[in-house]
C-alpha cells in the first residue's frame, strides 16, 4: 500500500534489516449508501462510513475488539499493539491477518511470549479517544432487551426549537473548543447537559443523571455534537431514548442497530438542514418549502 511517505535508511538498518512481519491486504467496503429524509420532506441518497468490529488475537489469546472503518485493519492492529506496549520488537511479529468473514485478526509471533498474560492482564487506562469500543461485546447482549416508547415523536418545529435551544446555549466549546457536548431534551424543554473531551464520557454522564433522577427514556431526545455510533445508539437504547440528534454523521453500524430497534436518527443538523435516517414513524415532518432562486 502506496502511503506517499518515504523513510530515509540508516547505516544501522543496513546492517541489521528488520524483519517485517508479512501482512494480509484485507479489503473491505468503507462506505455504504443509504435513503435518508431532508428539511423539505424529500428522499435522497447519502453515504455513511462503515463501522464494523476488528476482534485482535496474539498468538490465539484474545486481546481487545476495536470498532474501525476498515480502511487499514493490518496497520490498525500493529499500532494497537505498540502503542500498548504489548509488543515490543516488530521483529517479533511472525504475521498479521486479517479475516473480515468472521470479523479478526491473527497475529502471530515468531517464537512466543513468556510474559503474554501478564502484558495482557495489567492495568490500563480507557482514554477518550473514540476509535476504540471498549464495552462493544456486553452491550450487543444487553441491547436487544432495550425497552423503547413505542409512543416517543418529535415534530419538525419541536427539533428546530431543539437545535435553536443549543445553539444559544452557553458551553465549553465555544469558549474553548476541544469538547464534545451531548443533553436530554424532553421535546424542545432542555432537561441535562454536558461537556467532556469524549463524547462517551459525555453520553455516560447523561446517564447517570437519569439514574440519580428516577428518569426515564420515554419521551426524551438526545442530543449530541458527536458521531452517533455503534456504542453511542446502543448506550442510548439502554437508556431508552429512541430519538437522538446529531451535529455530526452517523456510521454504519450505528444506523443498522438503530434501524434494527427503530431509533430515529437525525444527522447532519445545522440550522434549519437536517437528514432522519432511521424511524420516520417518529418524525411529524413539516416540510419546509423550497424557495425559488430569484433570477431577475
Amino acid at each position: 500500500m502506496h502511503t506517499g511517505f518515504h523513510a530515509r535508511s540508516s547505516s544501522a538498518d543496513a546492517q541489521a534489516p528488520v524483519r517485517r512481519p508479512q501482512l494480509s491486504d484485507a479489503r473491505v467496503d468503507l462506505t455504504r449508501a443509504v435513503i435518508v429524509r431532508n428539511e423539505y420532506g424529500e428522499q435522497q441518497e447519502t453515504h455513511i462510513p462503515a463501522e464494523r468490529p476488528l476482534t485482535l488475537y496474539l498468538d490465539k489469546r484474545e486481546i481487545v475488539t476495536l470498532m474501525t472503518v476498515g480502511a487499514a485493519p493490518e496497520l490498525l492492529a500493529l499500532g494497537y499493539l505498540r502503542n500498548q506496549r504489548l509488543v515490543r520488537d516488530i521483529g517479533d511479529i511472525a504475521s498479521v491477518q486479517v479475516d473480515w468473514d468472521v470479523e479478526a485478526c491473527s497475529i502471530t509471533s515468531r517464537s512466543g511470549f513468556a510474559d503474554l498474560e501478564q502484558r495482557v492482564e495489567a492495568p490500563r487506562v480507557v482514554t477518550t479517544g473514540c476509535g476504540q469500543g471498549t464495552v462493544y461485546g456486553s452491550l450487543m447482549d444487553e441491547v436487544r432487551g432495550a425497552e423503547l416508547d413505542p409512543h416517543t415523536r418529535i415534530s419538525q418545529s419541536e427539533l428546530y426549537a431543539l437545535l435553536d435551544a443549543m445553539r444559544t446555549h452557553d458551553s465549553i466549546y465555544k469558549t474553548a473548543g476541544s469538547v464534545h457536548g451531548c443533553a436530554l431534551f424532553e421535546g424542545s424543554r432542555l432537561l441535562m447537559f454536558t461537556e467532556d473531551v469524549g463524547r462517551h464520557n459525555a453520553v455516560d454522564a447523561i446517564a447517570g443523571w437519569m439514574w440519580l433522577h428516577g428518569v426515564d427514556g420515554a419521551g426524551k431526545v438526545f442530543y449530541t455534537t458527536g458521531r452517533l455510533t455503534s456504542e453511542m445508539v446502543i448506550k442510548c437504547a439502554l437508556m431508552g431514548v429512541a430519538i437522538l440528534v446529531s451535529r455530526s454523521g452517523v456510521t454504519q453500524m450505528g444506523y443498522d442497530i438503530a434501524a434494527q430497534l427503530g431509533i430515529a436518527l437525525f444527522a447532519r443538523c445545522t440550522n434549519r438542514h437536517f437528514l432522519l435516517y432511521t424511524a420516520p414513524e417518529r418524525f411529524g415532518a413539516e416540510p419546509v418549502p423550497r424557495v425559488a432562486p430569484d433570477r431577475t
